[in-house]
């Protein structure tokens, strides 16, 4: 297989809108250079696995050649009249080839072939970054779940203090989510497969040729890393649909996390906040929660991008019309803005600082009422009414109010099975 490498980005792509994934991992993993790396990949292998070992080691070799953008802004210009850009690379590859190799090159093959197999192998690569991120993140986030697993902070829901929970239990589910986004990510890249059927899906060329196309099949996606299909799947598009539901969801996972963080760390919440914030251009006394805040921006995105790509699935015919087309950019554009927010995730993680004096403080705000639920299995709820309105209009402790111990109040008393549910959620590996 030939070794992949892409320049760290393309003078095309200089990521000035998108922070989420600029100078990631995943934006040179994904790059026009990339992409078109993964096509010659697909090329080279399939000569490797029909050609005659002279022709197909010159093919390769002419696959290994080193390119730069103008050579790729070429292909993009030229491929607006074949409507996609494996035709005008089939055509540069076959003229930079020895006359005796040029019959075996993209033999049998039709263009939606290399490039959905040059997207799976983008895809393979572009995930194995973002998987180690995911690891990254869930170990801090079970650091942080572990040393507070006590800490007592407000429970909110529907934005108003509920009962009191622990920090230790909300990292805890963040990095359970985490760890399910790991898992679907896992079986995904496991099952992304080579494509090869064709010009309708039926390999019917290379019978023709004299090939075993069933054996064709297995022995490409062996030399690829791939995995081999049971049917071509031109417009059977189960393997993006799983790897945009898969990345909607973690995108997702990490955006649950980050809204929290977004919330807590506000001025007058002050719970949390980033280890390292950002400035603001106009008020110096700033830190702004950026890492969070691009973590959202992904969430809010890339649902979106996933629905573009499961529209694709009511594919028409053996090759589709529009529907194929249509993927190209929002799975490039999923699998960039996931694999930043993965990479973002890890230095949220690693560098969050938990204020528990402030979480204290603030369970204390509604004088006792944060556990009223807890007094409901010793007064009726009209009294437990009128009990909180008076706490409310005069600010007294609701343990005077109602003539308790204010022991029976302490908001620190009442976090429920959190230690145990924060244990049993970190014994998940």
């Amino acid at each position: 297989m030939t070794a992949y490498t892409a320049t760290e980005y393309d003078p095309e792509e200089t990521g000035l809108l998108a922070p989420g994934s600029a100078g990631t991992p995943a934006e040179a993993a994904t790059s026009d250079a990339a992409f078109l790396r993964a096509m010659l990949d697909a090329e080279a292998a399939l000569a490797r696995v029909q050609a005659p070992p002279e022709a197909a080691e010159a093919i390769a070799a002419a696959c290994a050649r080193p390119f730069d953008a103008p050579d790729v802004r070429d292909l993009a210009l030229r491929a607006r009249t074949s409507g996609n850009p494996v035709i005008p690379l089939v055509a540069d590859l076959t003229a930079a080839v020895p006359e005796h190799a040029r019959a075996y090159v993209h033999r049998g093959a039709t263009s939606q072939d290399i490039l959905d197999t040059a997207a799976m192998l983008v895809a393979s690569r572009t995930l194995a970054p973002l998987l180690t991120d995911l690891e990254r993140t869930a170990a801090s986030l079970g650091a942080l779940a572990a040393a507070h697993r006590d800490t007592p902070m407000p429970g909110r829901t529907l934005t108003q203090h509920a009962v009191p929970t622990t920090f230790g239990l909300k990292a805890a589910g963040w990095r359970a989510l985490v760890l399910d986004a790991r898992d679907r990510l896992y079986a995904v890249r496991d099952r992304l497969p080579v494509q090869l059927g064709g010009a309708a899906g039926t390999l019917a060329a290379f019978e023709a040729y004299g090939s075993d196309p069933l054996a064709l099949v297995g022995a490409y996606a062996r030399e690829l890393g791939l995995a081999e299909p049971a049917l071509p799947w031109h417009t059977l598009r189960t393997p993006v649909a799983d790897l945009a539901g898969a990345l909607a969801f973690t995108a997702g996972a990490l955006g649950k996390a980050a809204a929290d963080v977004l919330v807590l760390s506000r001025t007058e919440t002050g719970e949390v906040t980033e280890g390292s914030g950002g400035g603001s251009s106009a008020m110096p006394h700033k830190t702004n929660p950026v890492r969070s805040t691009l973590l959202a921006a992904a969430a809010r995105r890339a649902p979106a991008l996933a629905a573009v790509l499961y529209a694709s699935v009511a594919a028409e015919d053996e090759r589709p019309p529009g529907a194929w087309h249509a993927e190209w950019e929002p799975l490039r554009d999923l699998l960039r803005l996931v694999g930043g927010a993965a990479h973002h995730a890890v230095r949220l993680a690693e560098g969050l600082r938990v204020h528990p004096e402030r979480m204290r403080a603030d369970l204390d705000l509604t004088h006792g009422l944060i556990v009223s639920e807890r007094l409901r299995t010793r007064f009726p709820k009209d009294v437990l009414a009128r009990a909180a309105e008076e706490v409310r209009t005069t600010g007294k402790p609701l343990a005077d109010v109602l003539g308790v111990s204010s022991e029976l109040t302490d908001p620190t008393h009442y976090t429920g099975a959190a230690g145990p549910l924060t244990d049993r959620a970190l014994e998940r590996r």
